[in-house]
Formats: C-alpha cells, structure tokens, sequence
C-alpha cells in the first residue's frame, strides 16, 4: 500500500507538472498591483496569434516563449475568422480556440484575450465580418443598434469558448480586453461625440460582463489617447510607450493615481506593406526597452513575439495621405523575435539573456527548430487561362458594376465584363476601384491600374463588337483609422471611357478562391499578361518547412494540397517567397495550384530561407 501511494504520488506529480497549473486560482487588479493568487505579479507577455500559425505548431512556438522567460501569450480573436456567414459558426480545427488556451496552460504560460470586436492587428477588415457592411441600418464602432446586435452575438459565442477556461475555474486566461485602441478611433472621428463615443465603448465593457467574463477587464491605446479610449471599470494599459514617467502619469490619470503599469503593445518589430521596404527594428533597442521596463517593474507584452503567416486572403490593408490603400504581405514575420518560421533569432537570444538574468531557475532549453527542407523544379503539367474557366459560367448581369458584396462574396476576385456596339476611344477611369485590376480587350492585355500606386485610368480604344474585361482582385479590407467604415471592394463607381459613363450590359463573374477551380486543362494558346491557372503533382521523401520561390512569377495566389497558403507580388516585393508549413505537405504526392494575373512560368522551386526585404526594381 505504501508503494501504491509512492507511486500515485510520482504519477499525479508529473501529470501536474506536464499540464502546467490546473488548479482554480485568482488573479485581480488591488492596490495598484497586479495580484496572482495574492502575492504582486508582473506580466511578461508574447504576442501571438493562433490563426496565422499551423495548429501542429502551437506548442512549439509556445515553448519557445517559454524558455525566453515569459509567463504569458496574448491573443487576438477574429470575430470574422469564426463567425464564416451570417450565423454560421466555427471553433474546431485550426480555429480551436479553446485548444489554443489550454495548450498554453499545458506549456504552462498565463493567457491574455484581446477579442475586440474590432482588432486591427493588420487583418482583413480589422476582424470585423465582410457581411456586416450588407446591413445599410448598421455603422461599425458606433452606438447602433444593428451593429450591437452583432456584436453581442459574437461576443456571447466567445464566452462560451472562454469563460470555462478563466483562471478562478481553473483556467489560464487572466485577462480580457474590451475593444483595442479605441482612443485613436476617437480622435479621428470628429463628427461623433465624445459622449456618444464613449456610451458604445461601455456597452461593449457591460456585454463581456454579461457574457461571464469574470477576470479584469483592460483597455489597450497610446498613452496620449486615454481620454477617448479608456473604460471606467478597466485598467487602462499603454501601447508602445517608452518613457516610464509618461506611461506612469497617464495611467494615474485614468486609474485613480496608481498602477499597475502595464505596455500592452511593446514593438520589437513592424508590420510591413506590399510596394514599401521590409521594417527592421534593432536587437540592441529591443534589449535596451526591455531591461528599462523589468527595472522599473513594468508589465509588458510583445507585439508580435511571434508574427506568422497571413495565410489566405487574412491580410488586412492600411492606408495614409500618400496611398489610397497600403495592403498588408501575407508573411507576418513582423521581424519578431520568434520569426516566421518559427526559428530563433539573434533578438530572441539577446532576451533570453536578459530573462535569464531575473529568473531564479534555468529557463528551459530552446526547443529544437523545425526541419527545413527544399523542393527542386516542379514543372506544370497543366496551365490554363482564367478565361476558359468565367466563359462556362453565367454571369449576373446589371446596368452598372455590383461590388463583392453585392453578389455575396467576401475575398478574392471578379471579372467585370461588356461588349460594345460601337467604337469608344479615350480614357478608361475607374476611381471607385478597389483595388487592383488588369484590363483586356478580347482576351489580350491592355494594362494594369492600381489603388496601390492611385492609378484609375488608362487610354484604350475599343472597336465595335470588341470585348472588354476588367478582373479586379480585392487586396484586404482596411483595417485601421477612419477609413474602416468604407470597405467596399470591386468596382464601387460608374466606369467612364472619356466623358462617357459605361452603363448597360455590364456582366460580372465572381471568382472567391475559397477553393482552388476544378478544370480540364485543355486550353493551349497562352497569350502575355493572361490569367492563368496552373497546377502540378510532386512527390516528397520527406516533409518539413520550405519558402516557395516565387521571384521568377508576377503575381498571384499559390494553395498547396488545398490550401491557401497566401499572396504573392513578386513584381513589387519586398515579400519573394511564400512559406509552407510542413505539417501541410505530406510524404508521397502533393499538388500545388497556381492563379497567375501577369507573369506565368512553367516550373517552381523551393529555397531554404524566406525572402522579404528584396523590393522590385
């Protein structure tokens, strides 16, 4: 009997310590501290976020965080990445939310959630659902009461993933933001009150209580942006704040004069645009930050601590005075101390240092990379143009342009079509393109406009009985400033040739990509600039990661065995190739699919590195 109790003792030992904490505990915001279990606690936070990396990989890059010195992952939530349509709902698989959370618990790190509704975080339409933009009564981040409607929805559906795994029931989740930066939101719309600012922001602090968030409640904005920002009953917390006095003095102005102090977006990188250079920030000042906030007791978390993958159409778009539109790259890498693939980098060890230092026990060991492996030349077997593809299908048919979500589609493309009668010659504009277009006359190119560069128009000439097609291609919603509540995307204005308004007869083929087309492949004549498909089997020994080269092509999108693994602009950089997880490829027969706007090849290869500051000449 006493070697029985030896053993179940040995047994509940390691069970305990191989699922990190399990029991219920507390954690508070009292007497300007914040308090775990009663004893202060700083929090050393990562961000990471569980849509743009690999289920399989969760634990790995958790550990990572791990063994650099950190106690805690933060995450976003994408109400648009769950909700799939109106009502239609979806947390399994790689949208586990809930395994995300007690993997974290199992590596043994605290959990913050930032779940908006609105994120940013250079995401498609800033987390928000495409759809919502179909209701004409409804007005994101603004006390309206379609839009609340929503947002209670979502927010309900959250709890129900959450609110088991808060730590007072024996969870990881110490945390819950309510809405994220609103304080600038606030600041650049001028025509709505602050009082009518702030009665929507309190509404959305009141749902999550409702829901059964129990844990604190914060709020995240730069720390000049309190005043429109903040929410009475949660802690405000500063984003990529510096200067210790300053992110004391505002916090004790809208905290009742105390802490806890907390950067709830520390940057230790940058989020980077299709056309602009790669953002680097240096190891030496991310080192120099970071000891200044341990001295001086500050929490903190990094943003990102790990970037990933924007695979898909996830990306999201920003804009400024000097771009119309500043589309995000798929790769998230962020230059975070975690990189893309998942490796460690220079600035990952300079903090694991620094941890080190402060941590009365040796961190753990850096858990080994992941494999990396190399594709040779996989030629395509099969190529086609797009066209072949729209001509079998029926058009909808309208007297001007519909938008993507007039014919209920979210991402991807559209072909706008029309024949012409009689001869036009002169300016082709269309101002309300969003975003990015190839023009063709009876299938042969004609030239390229671009939102990108505020490019709306192109000299054409048109003869009786020709064709003309414009396939525009959405770029990513806007996902932060003002400009969030006007997100149409196609062709949102009348096209004009001259002075002439093109009305009439206007066809339009939608092309969502949500799966790869299914095709004969039996077109042949390939002409320069047409929109290809192109597809191809190849056979693997081995799997691992890889980085698909994609300098020698133009510009498009690439699934591998079904997937979506993002987009390239190899014709503008700085991004030249795309990462593959290895957990999605497989021993044995793999297919790659390509669509090709510009700049076909016949053969691809993979590289052991990613390229992503390597802009077009």
């Amino acid at each position: 009997m006493r070697n029985f109790s030896r053993y179940l003792y040995i047994i509940l030992f390691f069970f305990s310590f191989n699922t990190g904490f399990s029991q219920k505990g507390k954690f508070e915001i009292k007497n300007g501290d914040f308090l775990l279990n009663g004893k202060p606690f700083t929090i050393y936070s990562g961000e990471m976020h569980y849509p743009r990396v690999p289920s399989e990989y969760w634990k790995h890059r958790m550990q990572m965080m791990k063994a650099m010195g950190l106690n805690t992952v933060t995450t976003y939530v994408f109400w648009n990445y769950h909700e799939e349509a109106p009502g239609k709902w979806n947390f399994s698989g790689e949208k586990d939310l809930r395994k995300f959370i007690k993997t974290a618990q199992e590596v043994g790190l605290y959990v913050i959630i930032r779940p908006g509704p609105y994120v940013c975080a250079e995401w498609e339409f800033g987390g928000y659902p495409w759809w919502l933009q179909k209701n004409k009564n409804l007005e994101i981040r603004r006390d309206n009461k379609a839009f609340l409607q929503e947002c209670e929805k979502y927010l309900n559906q959250l709890a129900k993933q959450i609110v088991p795994l808060q730590i007072n029931h024996g969870g990881p989740v110490i945390m819950v933001q309510a809405e994220n930066e609103f304080g600038s939101y606030v600041a650049q719309r001028k025509d709505i009150s602050l009082d009518e600012h702030k009665k929507y922001s309190h509404k959305i602090k009141d749902m999550l209580l409702k829901s059964g968030i129990t844990v604190p409640l914060f709020t995240s904005d730069g720390s000049s942006l309190f005043k429109g920002g903040s929410i009475q009953g949660a802690l405000p917390t500063a984003n990529g704040e510096s200067d210790i006095e300053v992110l004391k003095k505002n916090i004790n102005e809208y905290n009742d004069g105390q802490g806890p102090y907390m950067v709830a977006e520390y940057y230790p990188g940058w989020l980077d645009h299709w056309a602009e250079p790669f953002v680097k920030v240096s190891t030496e000042e991310v080192a120099k930050q970071t000891e200044l906030y341990i001295k001086n007791g500050i929490s903190f978390n990094y943003y990102m601590i790990h970037g990933g993958t924007n695979f898909g159409f996830t990306s999201g778009a920003n804009y400024d005075k000097d771009h119309d539109i500043q589309p995000d790259i798929t790769s998230y890498d962020y230059d975070a101390p975690i990189n893309e693939a998942g490796g460690a980098t220079p600035k990952y060890k300079a903090l694991r240092e620094i941890f080190q230092k402060i941590n009365h026990n040796q961190l753990p060991e850096v858990p080994k990379p992941v494999k990396i492996i190399t594709i040779p030349s996989i030629e395509f077997s099969k190529i086609s143009s797009l066209f072949d593809i729209t001509d079998r299908q029926k058009p909808t048919v309208n007297d001007q342009p519909l938008t993507f979500e007039d014919l209920n589609i979210g991402n991807g493309y559209m072909l706008y079509r029309r024949k012409f009668n009689k001869a036009q010659r002169g300016v082709l504009e269309i101002k309300g393109l969003r975003d990015y277009a190839n023009i063709y006359i009876n299938g042969i190119w004609k030239g390229e406009l671009n939102r990108v560069f505020k490019k709306y128009d192109l000299d054409i000439d048109i003869k009786a009985g020709d064709r003309l097609e414009i396939l525009v291609e959405n770029m990513g919603r806007i996902n932060y400033g003002a400009g969030i509540v006007h997100n149409l995307k196609g062709i949102i204005s009348p096209v004009k040739i001259g002075e002439t308004e093109i009305s009439g007869n206007w066809e339009m083929f939608p092309l969502p990509f949500d799966q790869f087309p299914k095709h004969t492949y039996q077109h042949k004549d390939i002409t320069d600039h047409s929109p290809v498909i192109q597809e191809a089997e190849f056979r693997l020994s081995e799997t691992g990661d890889t980085f698909l080269d994609m300098r020698n092509f133009g510009k498009g999108i690439v699934f591998i065995n079904g997937r979506n693994i993002g987009r390239y602009w190899s014709k503008a950089g700085p991004q030249q190739t795309l990462y593959i997880p290895g957990v999605w490829l497989k021993k044995g027969r793999n297919l790659i699919q390509i669509f090709e706007q510009i700049k076909y090849q016949h053969s691809v290869n993979s590289i052991d590195h990613p390229i992503l500051d390597q802009l077009a000449k």
